[in-house]
């Protein structure tokens, strides 16, 4: 079992206009709605790939009620924490003539000290009979800056392997607990070790706890500074589209590898053709299973050099 963590999880609505004006009035041509947050994007992509997953963090309010009640249509085992704030909403607008996406992300519920025992004590039991989990996004009001570090710290003592995904300073104090992978973006990467270059700042990041590092670099696919050495890995074109979610379906190719004991050049293949056919799918953070399947073998995976 493949255990996610979203601490902050959402309703995602994706608004898909012809044109995107500021200061106009828009007619929109179509409207989804489905629960998201990072963990829960992962979570749907490998419940979709076969892997059983489980998806715990938060959930509240009447939107919490309607992110359970569609996450009960999926495979994907429910196990939130109930708050008594709502669930926070995402919209993203698209703009089908440029493909262009415009993002608007609410800050999440308040959650409490007792939430966060109550939650706590969910995920540590939640770890006995894990294969590997991830934690994934922001984190909402009231949680601590270094709770991360501190789930990692405990699927460390459970001696099940940990991904992290989020940014700033929760992901500066869980890459020191040291997890086993982190899966920062170019943005991310930049601000936790105030280098743009990538191999530099990848290394760096390593050299701050992190056993693996896989950093997005867009559309030029993906760098892994991993114990074994170091890869490129790039899609065989350049795609166009909706990004949303396609880094949440890079980790869930990581996850999908490291379930499957597979090496790395496979694991970051299946990450970038899970990221690319979610560029390319009509609904966002969701893969297009046929451009997953066509693109999975064309996908350019290099070892590299990894001299300073």
């Amino acid at each position: 079992m493949i255990l996610t963590v979203t601490l902050n999880t959402a309703m995602d609505l994706t608004y898909r206009v012809p044109a995107l004006t500021p200061h106009a009035s828009h007619r929109v041509t179509q409207v989804i709605e489905r629960p998201g947050g990072k963990g829960l994007n992962v979570a749907r992509v490998l419940a979709a790939l076969g892997h059983e997953t489980v998806a715990t963090g938060f959930a509240g309010g009447a939107t919490g009620a309607v992110l359970r009640e569609q996450l009960a249509a999926t495979p994907v085992r429910d196990e939130l924490v109930e708050t008594a704030g709502p669930t926070r909403r995402t919209v993203a607008i698209v703009d089908t003539a440029s493909g262009d996406t415009t993002q608007l992300n609410e800050p999440g519920p308040t959650v409490t000290a007792a939430e966060w025992t109550v939650f706590r004590t969910r995920f540590t039991a939640l770890l006995d009979g894990a294969t590997a989990v991830a934690l994934c996004g922001s984190l909402p009001p009231g949680i601590h800056v270094g709770a991360y570090a501190e789930l990692v710290r405990l699927a460390r003592t459970a001696g099940v392997p940990v991904l992290l995904d989020t940014s700033g300073e929760p992901l500066r104090r869980g890459i020191a607990a040291r997890p086993d992978l982190v899966k920062p973006n170019a943005d991310e990467l930049a601000q936790l070790t105030g280098t743009r270059d990538p191999l530099r700042a990848t290394r760096e990041a390593r050299g701050r706890g992190a056993r693996t590092v896989v950093s997005s670099l867009g559309p030029d696919g993906l760098l892994a500074a991993t114990p074994g050495g170091l890869w490129r890995a790039a899609p065989p074109a350049a795609v166009k589209g909706n990004p949303t979610g396609a880094g949440d379906s890079a980790v869930a190719g990581l996850l999908s590898g490291l379930a499957d004991d597979a090496p790395w050049p496979d694991r970051l293949s299946r990450a970038v053709a899970l990221s690319a056919a979610t560029v390319l799918s009509p609904v966002a953070g969701e893969f297009d299973p046929t451009a997953y399947e066509e693109l999975l073998p064309r996908v350019k995976v290099t070892e590299e050099p990894d001299r300073p």
